[in-house]
């Protein structure tokens, strides 16, 4: 079994913004009880920022990045070592993986990664992963480390996804409110704006609106997604192991494989540059059966592309239906509009649907 767990900075972090390193080893304890039963487990972790910024009193006043870059440079080091020190106690080695959302718009990036982090279990190392916050800028950086884990989920194929935050899951309500209670199953893309806070997290980038955002795009293509509340002692090892679970809420996957140049196209999504706008009819073709785009189901092209670049496919009123890499140019492609007998614009090996 493989799994990536992923760390929110608000179950590694105390209320003054130190790191909670209590927390970080009861965490450590339980991966390497699941690394003892085989379990693969790759992680996730936030907190380097919040750890570097309980550390430095800045001489001057910095901006966004430049304090995003300073603190995650001393913070990063700070929290390697302490994972570091506490793996090794278990006769375990983990070991750092730093990337930066560019790294998943390359395919050669992205095979590399794969392999960098497949070598790493395959020699029982426990991958550590986070962003490159020192070399990150605003429009590169990943929506927060639930988007990465979720790219990550997807990369190594994993069976599941474990966010720990600091709450029991998703609630159907204003939580505290009579009545209210955490939805322990989530399934497809339901509309869950109306319970959930657009709230940020106090110590991360993300917020609970973002995590299921993140959960259902990740469910969607096979794999479990649990949010769980990770200050809560043992909630890892029960999760995986414990014969019944936890309190927390499942993202239901969809009984589905991805292969891993639809996983990579996936990824890619952020990096789209255009947008294939499909007919009624061309949209119940994709959704029903195994077809490519073809030009005879599309009623408008959308922005400028290049050949392999990665586009946006649209339903006339606007909704995704997925995204793919297009064979054409956009200057072909509207030559091709609506035209039968042409080449397809996505084939079907390069098309991921929603």
């Amino acid at each position: 079994m493989r799994i990536t767990v992923k760390i929110g900075s608000n179950v590694l972090t105390q209320p003054d913004g130190t790191l909670d390193t209590e927390r970080l080893e009861d965490l450590v304890n339980q991966i390497a009880l699941l690394h003892e039963r085989g379990v693969e487990v790759i992680v996730v972790s936030s907190g380097a920022v919040a750890s570097g910024r309980s550390e430095l009193k800045p001489h001057k006043r910095l901006d966004a990045v430049q304090a995003r870059q300073l603190f995650s440079a001393v913070g990063q080091a700070k929290l390697i070592n302490r994972y570091y020190e506490l793996f090794r106690r278990h006769g375990l080695c983990c070991g750092q993986v730093l990337t930066t959302k560019e790294n998943f718009r390359s395919r050669r990036h992205y095979l590399t990664m794969l392999e960098c982090i497949s070598t790493m279990l395959d020699n029982g190392v426990i991958p550590i992963v986070n962003e490159n916050d020192t070399i990150s800028v605003t429009e590169l950086m990943f929506t927060d480390n639930d988007e990465l884990s979720g790219l990550i989920s997807e990369l190594m194929q994993s069976e599941a996804l474990i966010i720990l935050s600091n709450v029991d899951g998703i609630y159907n309500g204003a939580p505290g409110t009579p009545g209210v209670e955490v939805i322990r199953e989530i399934s497809g893309r339901q509309n869950l704006e109306q319970y959930i806070s657009s709230q940020k997290s106090e110590f991360g980038r993300g917020g609970m609106l973002t995590k299921t955002g993140i959960a259902q795009k990740v469910a969607a293509s096979g794999i479990a997604v649990y949010i769980a509340n990770g200050k809560r002692s043992g909630m890892l090892s029960d999760l995986v192991l414990g014969e019944k679970k936890p309190l927390c809420t499942l993202f239901v996957p969809k009984p589905k494989a991805t292969s891993s140049i639809k996983r990579w196209v996936a990824c890619s999504e952020a990096f789209a540059k255009g947008a294939i706008v499909v007919n009624e009819g061309a949209k119940k073709t994709l959704l029903q059966k195994t077809a490519s785009v073809l030009p005879v189901g599309v009623v408008r092209i959308e922005g400028e592309f290049e050949k392999d670049d990665v586009v946006k496919i649209l339903d006339e009123k606007g909704a995704q239906l997925g995204v793919g890499r297009v064979t054409s140019s956009s200057v072909k492609a509207r030559q091709t509009l609506g035209k039968k007998g042409e080449k397809e614009l996505v084939h079907y090996d390069y098309l991921y649907l929603n």
